[in-house]
Formats: structure tokens, C-alpha cells, sequence
């Protein structure tokens, strides 16, 4: 370990005293002018006199696929500005208009050839606004922070825009509300302003403000917009209710008053936003609809390690760069990388406790606790001060449970508030930035029954940022603590469960108290590393996290207890290499410790990226993982070696601007001594018949064989008894997706994934007392015939050996799941849409696979249960 941190320290040292030749990009300028008389009309035509008081930018250069050649086609704009909006003319000419694509999609779809421009209005050098327009009318808009490095295509403003074709190329003419934009309030203003075009056929794409490949950054380079006078922000007042009819149908039990088949229900809520000052805007909503239009995709989880779901929820995704905390930054990935201290899939989730019911009982319980009303409060001045507020309040929410006709109540989650707040600071123009977090979960708990959950939980983080030589080099890292507290009864389910494990017998450094009513804990990262300036980029840093470190209340945390350290190293080309268009490559290396000093993982992981001249791609990795010691994987008892373990993959794509296009790959995971493999396969074939529908289908198949798969832990009055067992799981699956772009404002999407995975166990083994030996054989006891037998009517396995007599559970298990949408979107004025959704899910198989195959799986899958809803959503927005 200290040969690493004297790596690191020296590796920093040296950055400071480097002689690298810094970026000299010349910075360009477009003036503008306001439109004090006429008047611009949308409609993709240029012909209003307007556009003559002003020049048009040109010049612009290739990025890719040759950096820094001149475009194979030349492009040009105008931008000018009234009091209340900012419009913008692009002409992209073109020597042969029948070629331009013209690809239909959904907003955000970013197909065929466009234009965008980039506006940082705060002129911070770090977050923009993109606007984007397709040569086919479709729009698409974007929130950019981190200098670049982070596009958040959820944000959407309310924005028009006109294109054309004629001889000389196609036109784009955008209007933007001034109310969608921040800014200062000046009476003179610059901005940062970006033009950029593709030309989808050549894949090719020029900017006005040339910004190198081997650049560090992105929104610091800009060019500069001036000319803006005596512009006021306007401060922006937004309504939007909405009204929702739904339907759900499902089978009807006799007898359960909660299972009738049908069920109607009506709702009714409100989103606002309102500009209190031009600095801060408050959002606000009341009885949200908080559904998704898509499911989460089916997913099988063996390990104790919770699966990380996408947010797809408009208010929580709105905005989410400003109330963001990583606890981890780590360009290498890691374990680590997806934790956050602000995790906001946690808020309306499934209730925390499911009643159990006696025989003659029904019960209702609710799939998720309803949302009462929730705020955000975010804002950012010329100062470079950012920050934001959101509190979310649900419900004390009641499962009903109806016995012989009587219907009583039971608490299954409490009231609780939820906060979170975020602040940042930009110095020296954005090239250091300094910024705190705190998060605040508060619950209510009225019911011994939910003695299980925190009372409070509390955490905070502060975090750093500095970057030197144009942005070339950074050293970025936070420091985190944690603080829950509760009853007994919570503190203790918290040490024992699946992210810390306590009750460990070989961790000497913790243990289960069982009379805590809190925990403290901490974490944080420091990292330093070169983001450009050269075809060579690298990054080492180290992370931690305290065995007490807990943060899921509101965050997202696999595991506590880890010291990891990382390195990684990537190489690209700037310019096409024979027949290569790009290569990228990469090396990375890992080396995780327990707070007891213990490895307990070391990795050397590797990829490459290669584009050819005809656009098809193959990339590929592989993987040495030479130690893997689990201080999880027997759930609560001493650490396991697992055998070491080599990896790799591949995949290749196909030329994707074709109509007919298609990727495959596979990757393959074999562990030493035959302990097992995995092997995942996929196919993707996407097709464009027209430029308004596309299909795609994704078929998919797994193989994983583990010799030591944990089964069970059983007990004796010999001590616990460590079960494993040879798994050998079939899964397989296809996503299905159609889209039919009737108009860019209306569409038809539909969506499906059937899923079906079957695991069979054999070869069961108990733990030795030296589940760390060398030898991989003294690590466990397998059991012969003669000290196991299964037992047909019980379903039952019982063990008798030298450490007594006790039984288990068979493992086996045969799951199917469909999940399957269809949706209608209708955006029939700027901001205000109607949806009409069905959707479908089937699921709990009613017989057990008599042999994987294909007509087994659609039988299982048909012979479910069947779960349809239907809903119809409209939503109005006011405007101010």
C-alpha cells in the first residue's frame, strides 16, 4: 500500500514542474445585433429584411474525422435578439441536396444531419445550454455541466424552430425564449457561443469555434458572443396541471375483494416553475404523477449486492447535475463508481415492510408509497455560486387487510421527509471549484412494526476540484460522513446487513452492537490525473469507505468497508490511421483492501475501441483478476477466496448510418481450478425502413457455471453451517423496440423484453474452517452421496456429516417475466403533451421448466398471469 501512495504523491509532484506544451486555441467572436425595428417569422427562409443587419459566421473547421481540416461542406449562421427572445439563422449548404438525410425520432433523438448550438449565457466556462435542430424538424435539447463532461438530454425547454431544403443546402431558423436561458443581469453581456454541424452520410462534424480532440474540456474553449445590450432575464412563471385516467386489469380471485379484475381510478396534480429572481428558480409540484412509461429491464440477482435502476422520473431527472454528489469520480469504474450520496430512486419506491396475512385473509397492498408534494430551489449568480434545494414529502402510506368481510390497517411505510441540498463555488473561472452537500431523511414511525428503519439519517459531503495548465490536469476528491439513527432493533438489522456484515467472525476490527441506536461513519476519494494536451490521458486515484459508512436512506451504496486504489491510462488517435478512422484504447488496474488490512482484490483490466474507414466498428477487453477475496459472499460469515479468475470480449457493429445495420459480441469469464465460467452472448439488428419508423430486436443469452454459489447458511448446536453449491443458470431474453415518428411532435413507441432464466444446483459443499487456504480443495467439504439425500415430498435436502444433522431448501429455481409498452405521444403545443399508454406484464411461473428451450419459455410466459394498464395523461403549461 505505501508503494502506491508514493506512486501517487511523486506521479503529482511531477505535474506541477512538467514542461507539456499548453493548447494555444484561438478564441473567435461573433457580434450581434438587436432587432430594434421588424421582425423575424419562423419558417426556415431567411427572407426577412431583419437578417441583413447582421454578419453571417463562417469558417468553420473538421473535428472528425480529420482534426482540423476544413469541412467537405461549408456552413454558416446569424444570431440576433429582441427583448424577450434570441434567434438564430443556420444555413448549411450542401452540393448535393438529395443527399441530406432527413431521419425522423422522437426529441433527443439526434438522427440524420443537424445543426446545434451551444450557449453558455452564465459564462461560467463550465455549463451551457445545446439546442439542436435535424434537417427533418426534429428538436433536441440538452444541459451541459462539468465542463463537458456531462449531457443531460431530460432537460427540455420550450423553443421553436423551422427548417427547409433548397439547391444550396437546408435551413435551419430557431427562436429561443430568453426565459429558457440564465444570465446575469448586465447591460452588457458576453456569452460563450458554439456552432456545430453533421453531416450524417460522411459522419463527419465541423464546428465554428475549432476546438482540438486532444483538447481538455469543452465549454471553456468557446467562442464569445458580444453585442448583447440592455437585455433583461426574464423571470419565468410556469403551470402545468395534469389530469390521469387509469385502468388496471388483472385475474380476478373468488373471494378477494382486492383482486376484482378491474380497478378505475382518476388523479389529478400540478408542476410549477417560478423565477423568483434571475438567479434562482423555484419548482414546485403537488401530487405528482410519478409513473414511468418504460419498465425496468428484468434482471436475476444472485449476489447480496443491490441492482442500481435508472431514474426516468421528469422532476427527479430535471436538474439532476446540480443535485448530484458522487461519492467516487473514477474515469476506471470500479465497485465504487455508482455511489452517490443522492440516489432519488429511493423516494416513492415499494413500501419498506409487507404484512403477512393467515389463511382466509386478503390483503391490498400498495406497489409504492405516494409522493404528497415535492420542491426543488436551484439557482446559480455571476459569481459562480450554484446551488440547489429539493424536499420531497410521502405519505404514511396502509396496506388493507380484510378478514371475513372485516378490513383493518396496517402501517407498511411511515411519513418521512426527504432532503437534499447541494452547493458549489467556481474560482479563478471555473478552474477550481469548491462545494459541500447534505442530505436528511426523516421518518415518522408510529408502528413497532417499522422499528426496522431509521428514525433519521443524516450525510454530507464537502468536495474539491482544481485544474491547471488550461485545464490539462486536475486533482479532484471529496470527504464524506455518514450519521443514522433509530431503534436497536434498525442499528442492528443496518451492521448485519448485506453491506456490512458485522457479524463477519474473522473481522476483528467490528462487531454487532446490538444496543447501539446509531452509527458513524465516513468516506471519500482523491484522485489526480491528465484530461488533454496529448493522445495520452491518465488518471490514479485512491477511495474509501468506513466500515459504519451508511448512506442508503437517500443514497446508493453497495458496500462499506473498502480502501480501493486505481490507475488508468487510455490512448486515442487524433486523425485517421490507414484504415482506421479512431482507435481508442485503454489499461486499467484495481487493488481493493478491507479496513482489517486484507486484499481483497487485485485486477488489470483492458479495452480497445476501433472504427475502420467503413464506419464498422469492433471493440474489445479483457481481464486478469488475479485475487478475489469476498468478505460478502456467505453472507455474514468469514471471508471467501474465490479461484482466480481471466476474462474477455468483443463485439463488433455495423455501419449504423445504413437502414439495416446489426451488432454482436460475446464475453466469457472462466475461473481457475474448473470453478466455473460465464459466458454472455447478444445480437442487435436495427431496422429504418423509411425515415420515420425504425425496429430493432436484441436477442440475448447467458451461461454462468460458479462450483461455489452460496445456498444457505444452516445452524446447529455444532455452529453455523456455510452451504454452496454448483449453479448452472440458463438465461435468455430479446428486447424488442419500434418507433413510428408520425410528425417530430407525435409518435408511436413500443416497447417489450421477455425474459426467462432457469438455475439448477448440484455438487454441495460446506465451508471448511479455512475458506482462505491456498488449495482451492481445503477451502470447503463437498458431501458424498452418502451424507446428503433429497427428499421429493419436501422439497428438502438433508445433511448428515461430522458437523451434525441439519436441512435446506431446494435451490432451484425457473423465473419468466414480459414486460411490454406502448405509447402514444402527442406534443401538441410547445411544453404541453397527452399520452395514451398500455402496459403490459406477466410473470411467477405456474410450472417449472421441464427443459429450457424456446417453446417452454413462451408457454410459461403465456400461462401467467396477466397485468394490463391503460392510461391517458394530459398535461397543459402555462406561460408567463
Amino acid at each position: 500500500m505505501k508503494s502506491y501512495l508514493t506512486y501517487f504523491v511523486l506521479l503529482l509532484l511531477c505535474s506541477y514542474v512538467s514542461s507539456f506544451a499548453q493548447d494555444n486555441i484561438a478564441r473567435r467572436s461573433y457580434t450581434t445585433h438587436s432587432l430594434e425595428k421588424g421582425k423575424i417569422t419562423i419558417d426556415g427562409s431567411f427572407d426577412d429584411d431583419a437578417w441583413n443587419n447582421v454578419e453571417w459566421g463562417t469558417n468553420f473547421t473538421q473535428r472528425d474525422p480529420i482534426d482540423g481540416a476544413p469541412p467537405s461542406q461549408q456552413t454558416a449562421f446569424k444570431l440576433m435578439y429582441d427583448e424577450k427572445y434570441l434567434y438564430i439563422a443556420i444555413k448549411a449548404y450542401d452540393s448535393s441536396p438529395d443527399s441530406i438525410v432527413k431521419r425522423m425520432s422522437r426529441r433527443d433523438g439526434f438522427e440524420g444531419d443537424f445543426v446545434e448550438v451551444n450557449i453558455d449565457s452564465y459564462h461560467d466556462l463550465t455549463n451551457a445550454f445545446s439546442f439542436t435542430v435535424s434537417a427533418s424538424g426534429v428538436i433536441g435539447d440538452e444541459a451541459i455541466s462539468q465542463d463537458g463532461n456531462d449531457w443531460d438530454s431530460n432537460w427540455d425547454a420550450i423553443w421553436w424552430t423551422k427548417t427547409s431544403v433548397d439547391a444550396e443546402g437546408w435551413n435551419a431558423e430557431i427562436q429561443i425564449p430568453l426565459s429558457q436561458l440564465r444570465f446575469a443581469n448586465k447591460e452588457h453581456l458576453t456569452w460563450g457561443l458554439q456552432v456545430t454541424r453533421r453531416l450524417f452520410r460522411k459522419n463527419e462534424r465541423s464546428y465554428w469555434q475549432y476546438i482540438p480532440k486532444d483538447a481538455s474540456g469543452w465549454v471553456h474553449h468557446f467562442g464569445e458572443l458580444v453585442g448583447l445590450n440592455g437585455i433583461k432575464p426574464q423571470k419565468q412563471l410556469e403551470v402545468a396541471p395534469y389530469v390521469l385516467g387509469r385502468n388496471d386489469r388483472g385475474p380476478k380471485e373468488e373471494g378477494n375483494p382486492y383482486q376484482t379484475g378491474s380497478e378505475y381510478s382518476i388523479n389529478a396534480g400540478v408542476d410549477g416553475k417560478i423565477g423568483i429572481t434571475s438567479d434562482i428558480t423555484f419548482d414546485f409540484t403537488i401530487n405528482p404523477d410519478f409513473g414511468q412509461v418504460e419498465a425496468d429491464p428484468s434482471q436475476l440477482n444472485l449476489s447480496t449486492f443491490e441492482i442500481y435502476l435508472q431514474e426516468r422520473r421528469p422532476f427527479f431527472i430535471e436538474g439532476r447535475n446540480t443535485l448530484s454528489f458522487d461519492a467516487t469520480k473514477s474515469r476506471s469504474g470500479g465497485s465504487f463508481s455508482r455511489d452517490n450520496l443522492i440516489y432519488t430512486r429511493r423516494i416513492g419506491k415499494k413500501p419498506s415492510y409487507s404484512p403477512s396475512i393467515d389463511e382466509g385473509q386478503y390483503i391490498d397492498e400498495p406497489k409504492v408509497v405516494p409522493i404528497l408534494g415535492a420542491y426543488k430551489l436551484t439557482g446559480k449568480n455571476k459569481n459562480g455560486f450554484a446551488f440547489g434545494i429539493m424536499q420531497n414529502f410521502t405519505a404514511k402510506t396502509e396496506a388493507e387487510i380484510s378478514t371475513k368481510g372485516e378490513t383493518s390497517k396496517e402501517t407498511v411505510e411511515p411519513f418521512t421527509s426527504y432532503l437534499v441540498a447541494r452547493a458549489t463555488q467556481d474560482i479563478n473561472q471555473g478552474n477550481s471549484v469548491i462545494g459541500m452537500a447534505f442530505t436528511s431523511t426523516n421518518r415518522n414511525i408510529e408502528s413497532e412494526s417499522l422499528n426496522f428503519l431509521h428514525t433519521n439519517a443524516y450525510s454530507g459531503g464537502v468536495d474539491i476540484l482544481h485544474q491547471w495548465k488550461d485545464r490539462t490536469y486536475y486533482l479532484q476528491g471529496n470527504f464524506m460522513a455518514s450519521y443514522v439513527e433509530g431503534d436497536p432493533t434498525a442499528i442492528t438489522e443496518t451492521q448485519e446487513s448485506g453491506r456490512h456484515f458485522f457479524q463477519r467472525p474473522d473481522a476483528n476490527y467490528v462487531s454487532v452492537d446490538t444496543t447501539a441506536t446509531s452509527l458513524l461513519g465516513t468516506g471519500g476519494y482523491l484522485k489526480f490525473g491528465r484530461s488533454g494536451g496529448s493522445p495520452i490521458r491518465y488518471e490514479v486515484g485512491g477511495t474509501w469507505r468506513s466500515p459504519k459508512f451508511e448512506i442508503n436512506d437517500v443514497g446508493f451504496m453497495n458496500s462499506a468497508d473498502i480502501i480501493a486504489q486505481w490507475s488508468r491510462i487510455d490512448y486515442r488517435t487524433l486523425q485517421p490511421v490507414g484504415v482506421f478512422r479512431s482507435i481508442n484504447a485503454d489499461l486499467r488496474e484495481y487493488l481493493y483492501y478491507d479496513y482489517g488490512g486484507r486484499v481483497t482484490y487485485f485486477g488489470i483490466h483492458g479495452g480497445f475501441d476501433l472504427q475502420f474507414q467503413n464506419f464498422w466498428t469492433l471493440s474489445g477487453g479483457g481481464a486478469f483478476q488475479i485475487h478475489r477475496l469476498s468478505n460478502f459472499k456467505l453472507r455474514g460469515g468469514p471471508a471467501f477466496l474465490d479461484p482466480d479468475r481471466e476474462g474477455f470480449r468483443w463485439n463488433i457493429e455495423s455501419d449504423s448510418r445504413k437502414k439495416l445495420y446489426f451488432n454482436f459480441g460475446n464475453r466469457n469469464r472462466i475461473a481457475h481450478q474448473n470453478s466455473g465460467k460465464q459466458i454472455d452472448a447478444w445480437v442487435g439488428l436495427t431496422y429504418r425502413p423509411i425515415n420515420a419508423l425504425e425496429i430493432s430486436i436484441s436477442p440475448f443469452f447467458a451461461y454462468n457455471s460458479d462450483d461455489v454459489q452460496y445456498v444457505t447458511t444452516e445452524q446447529n448446536g455444532r455452529g453455523d453451517n456455510y452451504i454452496l453449491g454448483r449453479i448452472e443458470q440458463h438465461t435468455t431474453g430479446f428486447t424488442l423496440r419500434g418507433n413510428l415518428i408520425l410528425r417530430p411532435n407525435l409518435s408511436l413507441q413500443y416497447y417489450a423484453q421477455p425474459f426467462a432464466s432457469r438455475g439448477d444446483y448440484y455438487d454441495f459443499k460446506r465451508v471448511s474452517n479455512t475458506p482462505k487456504a491456498k488449495n482451492y480443495h481445503d477451502r470447503f467439504h463437498q458431501f458424498s452421496t452418502d451424507e446428503i439425500e433429497y427428499n421429493d415430498a419436501s422439497e428438502e435436502y438433508t445433511v448428515i456429516d461430522e458437523k451434525g444433522n441439519y436441512s435446506f431448501e431446494k435451490p432451484d429455481f425457473d423465473v419468466t417475466d414480459f414486460n411490454s409498452n406502448f405509447v402514444l405521444r402527442w406534443e401538441y403545443k410547445p411544453g404541453c403533451t397527452f399520452f395514451a399508454v398500455w402496459s403490459q406484464s406477466r410473470g411467477d411461473v405456474v410450472e417449472p421448466f421441464r427443459e429450457f428451450s424456446f417453446s417452454e419459455i413462451v408457454n410459461n410466459i403465456f400461462d401467467t398471469a396477466v397485468n394490463d394498464v391503460f392510461i391517458l395523461k394530459a398535461t397543459y403549461r402555462f406561460r408567463k
